[in-house]
């Protein structure tokens, strides 16, 4: 039960980091909005790793934790970028859909076939996709659709890999992973900006947005890694991956976010497919 409160307000955190995250990258980039994001998550950890000291991990913990926030890091710029492109109330239940289904591919192969109403749940989750990649006028080309979704999807494997390598990173630690797995991703992106050649401001009036955003997603995160530690990481992932719900909600009732029948359908069946294989 533990496990089920944790993973539900990992999914409520994250959630609501996404719509902040979603309405600054409009502002300022995905870039800008994700790396001062991770800058104010940091402080954040800090500030509670100074109260609550823990050991340091081996090496080991290290690897695992940089190589975390470096797939975790891709999938949020992925998924924030497809934001300034669309519906903030599609991307994000198409990336839940894959976070949900990594984790659990992954466990078939070191623990076996996933139960049946899992696997009722994946066909649910196909048929989500579909609903959803329609348009306001229905299906009128469905791989064009598809394509315009190749974000969210990738955004959502790198979810379902951040949640596999780090629930095995902070098996016996929380907060030292969590600042690592965050250095990783700061310095992809403090990369790529460097490459661009690209400017470190941000818009002014977007920072009302990023900081809310780095500190639900760090509440996101230690949810998630509480979860995991209480109880199994297939339980722990797919009830973080219900993320969307609050987005959706958020996006609906603050932006008056309209969407056609069956693209809400689709979102509907895409939540169902997660609850599906927690059952």
């Amino acid at each position: 039960m533990l496990s089920i409160l944790y993973g539900l307000a990992a999914a409520f955190s994250w959630g609501a980091a996404d719509f902040t995250g979603g309405l600054a990258s409009r502002k300022t980039g995905a870039y800008h909005t994700v790396f001062y994001g991770e800058v104010v998550g940091i402080f954040l950890i800090l500030a509670v790793v100074i109260g609550f000291w823990q050991p340091f991990p081996p090496v080991r913990v290290w690897l695992l934790a940089f190589a975390a926030g470096i797939v975790g890091t891709t999938g949020l710029l992925l998924l924030y970028h497809s934001m300034t492109l669309g519906l903030i109330s599609i991307a994000t239940p198409v990336s839940a859909l894959l976070a949900a289904t990594v984790p659990i591919l992954i466990g078939i192969f070191t623990e076996g076939l996933p139960k049946l109403t899992t696997i009722i749940g994946f066909g649910f989750a196909l048929l989500a996709i579909g609903l959803i990649s329609q348009g306001a006028d229905g299906v009128t080309d469905l791989l064009a659709h598809f394509a315009d979704l190749k974000l969210p999807l990738l955004a959502g494997i790198g979810f379902g890999l951040y949640f596999v390598i780090m629930h095995e990173a902070t098996r016996d630690a929380t907060y030292f992973p969590m600042i690592i797995s965050r250095f990783g991703g700061m310095i992809i992106i403090a990369i790529y900006i460097f490459l661009r050649r690209a400017t470190w401001r941000v818009d002014k009036t977007a920072w009302w947005l990023i900081i809310p955003n780095g500190i639900l997603d760090v509440g996101g995160n230690l949810f998630f890694i509480l979860a995991g530690q209480a109880g199994r990481l297939d339980v722990a992932a797919i009830l973080s991956s219900l993320f969307p719900a609050s987005t959706v909600l958020l996006a609906v009732l603050i932006l008056k976010e309209r969407i056609s029948r069956s693209q809400m359908s689709g979102i509907f069946l895409a939540l169902s497919a997660i609850v599906l294989m927690t059952i």
